[in-house]
């Protein structure tokens, strides 16, 4: 394998790790180009979200159970999906033996000549990506979004042709595992705690978000929030050009809000984009996804009148604080993406408060609750509690307002129902993942818009 961006794999034997979305992208790909693949997944088959047949027909061979040294210990390439931990023992010992291991990312970045821009962050990484797509299209520009949003990249990248723009999502467990991965505009929207599970502590999970800026030269741009100090300190590690966004001041370049107006300055031109009402996303922390929206763009050399445009049309995306029905003067909102407490904090933060009765709980990632305490004092009326982490939740949060628990999404609807009054809230933000209960925080948002639809129904 070389190390510029190639990708020659033809009759080599290569190893794909976990055989999820990215997992299953990725064999496809490198069977594509003739490499001979074994895909596996410690779950059984019967487990596995997708067709082994079309796998096996492409030929695929595919391993269930417990990963077989053998098979990455011969193999040319390994390549890990997010959810397998990059320093697994056997990927350690593949490292030592000269393997290389790679992220999705990395395979997808050395299958195409495209240029990508690359969007991480702990929050807002979805909003922003899909913003940008949209406003590079508008632009009359070629574009596709995927990646940690939804559609892998290795199964967008065959298509593409070097005039092609990838907008990608990416999370922090693909970064860890990139070598060459190099975005034209990296975006880093803010770095607050999550995944503790996985990062000893918070220092090791923003070493990981700063890894997009690792391989970018100084005629590569970083977009960087001015008002997150993490986020600035690892925008400085790298080389690139920095762009800011800030809601607090004007930037020298980049984008900020100025009397209600959001602006875009660059190469010493100022202009102003729309007003905040102008805007079809509300919501506070939608106001940090469309500066970083617009300071990408701008970058890009899209219009501001296509901006603009997209700013007035997008609704947001599903389980993004997403209204699903107003019910005898009660709003209840969707906002199932929410899966760490900085997410529920911005959440709450976007309507009035004393007004919120809050559905939280689910998976714990380690994580630290204590931030949720003054926003919940300030704006809930009443706490339900769901999921593995309702013990630990009421602990910290009893003395917030009055707080009860539920043992199901469906019990806890019922219950806010009973609470709420003309002019309330219901609003489920959990700050937690979503596994102990649910596949992921798409069918948790889908079950309780199934429940309040029902609600809505029989009214």
């Amino acid at each position: 394998m070389a190390d510029e961006r190639t990708l020659d794999v033809q009759g080599k034997k290569l190893a794909v790790m976990g055989l999820g979305r990215s997992g299953v992208a990725a064999c496809k790909l490198l069977a594509s180009r003739g490499a001979f693949v074994t895909g596996s997944d410690h779950r059984p088959a019967r487990k596995i979200e997708t067709n082994l047949a079309d796998l096996e027909r492409r030929g695929v061979r595919c391993e269930f159970g417990p990963h077989r040294p053998e098979t990455f210990l011969q193999a040319g390439l390994i390549i890990v999906s997010p959810g397998v931990n990059s320093n697994l023992p056997l990927l350690q010992k593949a490292r030592a033996q000269g393997i290389r291991v790679w992220s999705e990312v990395e395979l997808a970045f050395r299958a195409t000549q495209a240029s990508f821009v690359a969007i991480t962050g702990t929050n807002g990484k979805s909003t922003t990506t899909t913003l940008i797509g949209l406003m590079i299209k508008h632009a009359g520009k070629k574009a596709v979004v995927a990646g940690n949003i939804g559609t892998a990249l290795c199964d967008v990248v065959p298509g593409l042709s070097p005039e092609h723009w990838v907008v990608a999502e990416i999370s922090s467990f693909q970064l860890e595992t990139i070598d060459t991965f190099r975005p034209c505009v990296a975006l880093l929207l803010n770095v607050t705690p999550d995944h503790l599970d996985r990062y000893a502590d918070l220092s090791q999970y923003q070493e990981a978000k700063a890894r997009i800026f690792l391989n970018q030269e100084p005629r590569d741009m970083a977009v960087l929030n001015a008002d997150d100090p993490l986020t600035v300190e690892a925008g400085a590690q790298g080389k690139a050009r920095q762009i800011l966004f800030s809601e607090r001041q004007p930037v020298r370049e980049g984008a900020f809000v100025k009397d209600g107006m959001f602006w875009l300055r660059l190469g010493g031109k100022e202009e102003a984009i729309c007003s905040r009402e102008d805007v079809k996303i509300q919501g506070a922390h939608n106001t940090e996804n469309v500066m970083a929206a617009i300071a990408a763009s701008g970058l890009l050399g899209v219009p501001t009148s296509s901006m603009r445009e997209i700013l007035r049309q997008f609704g947001g995306l599903e389980h993004r604080l997403e209204i699903v029905a107003e019910i005898a003067g009660v709003r209840y909102v969707n906002d199932s993406k929410g899966t760490n407490v900085g997410a529920t904090v911005k959440s709450l933060e976007s309507f009035p408060g004393g007004r919120i009765i809050l559905i939280a709980g689910g998976l714990d990632k380690a994580s630290d609750f204590r931030p949720l305490i003054p926003p919940v004092k300030e704006r809930v009326k009443a706490i339900i509690l769901i999921g593995q982490a309702r013990d630990k939740l009421q602990a910290i949060l009893q003395d917030t307002c009055p707080t009860q628990g539920a043992a199901s999404l469906e019990e806890a609807v019922k219950a806010a129902v009973s609470m709420a009054a003309p002019g309330d809230v219901v609003l489920l933000s959990p700050a937690c993942a979503s596994f102990d209960m649910f596949r992921d925080f798409e069918e948790r948002g889908r079950v309780f818009k199934a429940v309040v639809r029902q609600l809505r129904d029989r009214r």
